[in-house]
């Protein structure tokens, strides 16, 4: 049985769909998020259970080894730093991974993936981003410096508990349970507009040539499964991504073929304020640890996200 704390979230909603296609049991952990998907609610109290906790409080957590044979952990709830008061933020952010790490010794679990992020190569030169790059000890995003230690943190345990800790450098996310107008991954707000039938503005604006790796949620999700779940893995630290750089134009038509009139308003060329070389991810360690590859591409993501959002499924608000 795989514990995934923030479970009823974005990734963590993914993540168990994936974990349930592979035959896994789950405990999904939520503390504000209520939301319950069909395949969540035909699999409740048999293959899925839910708790409310504050994964940051140790003894709530602990607790949940004496009510189920939980041999597995995703960690993926967390605080990106952008609350009123950072503090209370970094506070939240290391007392939640102190709380897994202990939990994780105290029922001997197999293995103990940490939620990591792309941000943490903002400032590495050379593209595509490979896990053996040299991160800079320096800061700048809260979300940066809380991923940066979590990992430190992660790997010290590791070595004094015996507990394989895996930290995964997630991508941009976009697809289901994603919010619909993300500042960051700008796919979501295309395809949401797109769909209500709005005209798709960016303040600031987006560039038509800048691209990132977007990786669908759907992929992502089946990444995370089959990292947690492998036999054996050779490294402690993998990225997980579409290993491309996806330009804003490649979105916007992938968006049209599917939604032939969606108004969707780019402007021509790079920002010049950006970086000067596309940046993604190389996923070559999970690919031959895990076999993963993604199976969505561009258009392919979008239109299954247009079905289903015009199936009724809505993402939070």
């Amino acid at each position: 049985m795989i514990l995934v704390t923030g479970g009823l979230g974005f990734i963590g909603l993914n993540t168990a769909r994936a974990l349930l296609d592979a035959g896994e049991t789950c405990v999904l952990t939520r503390h504000r998020t209520a939301r319950q998907p069909d395949f969540i609610r035909t699999e409740l109290g048999r293959r899925v259970f839910i708790e409310q906790l504050d994964v940051s409080d140790p003894a709530a957590l602990l607790e949940l080894g004496r009510r189920y044979p939980i041999d597995g952990i995703v960690h993926l709830a967390g605080t990106a730093g952008t609350g009123p008061d950072l503090l209370d933020d970094l506070q939240t952010g290391v007392d939640g991974v102190l709380a897994v790490l202990r939990a994780a010794r105290e029922w001997q679990i197999r293995r103990l993936s940490l939620a990591s992020s792309l941000v943490v190569y903002h400032d590495v030169a050379g593209v595509p981003w490979r896990e053996d790059a040299a991160l800079s000890t320096a800061g700048v995003y809260p979300i940066e410096v809380m991923k940066k230690n979590a990992e430190l943190l992660g790997n010290l345990a590791a070595q004094h508990t015996g507990v394989e800790v895996v930290s995964l450098r997630i991508g941009a996310i976009w697809g289901p349970f994603g919010r619909p107008d993300s500042r960051f991954v700008a796919v979501q707000r295309m395809v949401n507009a797109a769909v209500r039938g709005e005209p798709v503005r960016y303040d600031p604006p987006r560039y038509a040539e800048d691209a990132l790796d977007i990786c669908y949620a759907r992929d992502c999700g089946r990444a995370i499964a089959l990292a947690q779940t492998a036999d054996k893995l050779n490294h402690r630290v993998y990225n997980v991504g579409s290993g491309r750089a996806t330009r804003n134009a490649e979105v916007a038509d992938a968006v049209r073929a599917v939604i032939p009139d969606a108004d969707i308003e780019l402007v021509a060329g790079r920002d010049p304020q950006g970086p000067p070389a596309d940046q993604y991810l190389d996923i070559t360690r999970l690919h031959e640890d895990t076999g993963y590859l993604p199976e969505y591409d561009t258009v392919r993501g979008v239109r299954d996200y247009v079905q289903w959002l015009r199936a009724g499924e809505r993402d939070p608000a």
